[in-house]
């Protein structure tokens, strides 16, 4: 058996046993979007890091390094957001080859700069080395949360209402232009192209999410709908039953399906790095944090589909024919031979 049999997820589960060596104050370990350890009277400690490595998730020469820089620090910054808390401080290192320029790397830190002044984010230090051939950047953040508020993805509850925070499957249209050099000619086209590059990470909506006490679990978009969801049905051991027709796809992503003869649900289910947050709401209570989400941030709360008890991610289609959907979305070592994840 080689880690291309079990891919990302299962070397995750097989590298996870052992790890925890002093349970005292760890609220959560390995397998949700941040660690999260006590450091107070109900203030959690969150921790996130990831990372990047060009010719997996980029290529430098067709990408800005100040949008590059952005994308690294909103990747950890919706994790973040994905448990309901505060950013706080950013760690940043860095492996260069010799032949990427001074300008390249000022330009990804003036990105990472931008985003952190935005969301009041401190980038406090990290390490620099060489590298032989790809520029490689690892970012980890930090930031806190009430005990009493943490999302988790393991806590969803049969009956729960499933929302999402935004559009799905723009970023992965956004890399269909990229890897095809098909150029953004349009506003259409421009707008999937930034929202691949230039990922909105939910904080301030995060926040929102974490203070609704009939808010159970909750997850960012970054592997796609229906892997991520699969996340929250393993975690809390439960099922999910979505509706085609309410998954929220953006009139470009219609433009662009009608463009190139793609399915715009495919595009939501299978692709990943929208960012957006995919949260689980009682179901007497969804309506309510839905009206004051819109009336808070003036954008919808897209209800999509409901917690079931059945262990299995379900597809209601338009002819309202019921079918089992699998996980879609990027997993690293099993996708070896696929095209990078993103740009």
């Amino acid at each position: 058996m080689s880690i291309k049999d079990i891919g990302e997820f299962g070397f995750i589960d097989r590298i996870s046993r052992g790890c925890l060596i002093r349970p005292d104050s760890i609220v959560k370990a390995i397998g949700d979007d941040a660690a999260a350890f006590q450091t107070g009277a109900d203030r959690l400690t969150l921790v996130t890091t990831d990372l990047l490595v060009e010719r997996v998730h980029f290529l430098r020469e067709a990408t800005s390094g100040f949008n590059l820089g952005y994308k690294a620090l909103a990747v950890n910054l919706s994790d973040i957001a994905a448990m309901g808390g505060i950013a706080r401080e950013a760690f940043v290192s860095i492996a260069i080859p010799e032949e990427c320029s001074l300008k390249y790397l000022d330009d990804l830190y003036n990105g990472m700069k931008r985003l952190a002044a935005e969301f009041d984010v401190n980038i406090l230090g990290g390490d620099t080395t060489s590298s032989k051939t790809d520029l490689i950047i690892n970012v980890a953040v930090t930031g806190t949360v009430k005990e009493s508020e943490i999302l988790l993805r393991s806590t969803a509850q049969v009956g729960d209402i499933i929302f999402s925070t935004g559009y799905l499957g723009d970023s992965r249209a956004g890399l269909h232009l990229i890897l095809n050099n098909t150029p953004a000619e349009s506003a259409a086209l421009k707008e999937l192209f930034n929202a691949h590059i230039l990922p909105k990470p939910f904080l301030r909506e995060g926040l929102f999410l974490a203070a609704c006490r009939d808010v159970h679990a909750a997850i960012d978009v970054s592997d796609g709908l229906s892997s991520d969801l699969g996340h929250i049905a393993k975690e809390s051991r439960v099922g999910a039953r979505l509706d085609a027709h309410r998954i929220p796809v953006s009139p470009h992503l219609h433009t662009f399906c009608s463009r190139f003869g793609f399915d715009p649900v495919d595009f939501a289910l299978a692709g990943g790095e929208d960012y957006t947050l995919l949260c689980t709401i009682g179901r007497d209570s969804a309506d309510k944090v839905a009206r004051t989400y819109l009336s808070k941030f003036n954008q919808s709360l897209y209800p999509i589909g409901e917690i079931t008890d059945t262990g299995r991610i379900e597809l209601v289609e338009d002819n309202d024919k019921v079918r089992v959907i699998t996980p879609t979305g990027w997993n690293h070592f099993k996708d070896w031979n696929d095209e990078y994840r993103s740009l």
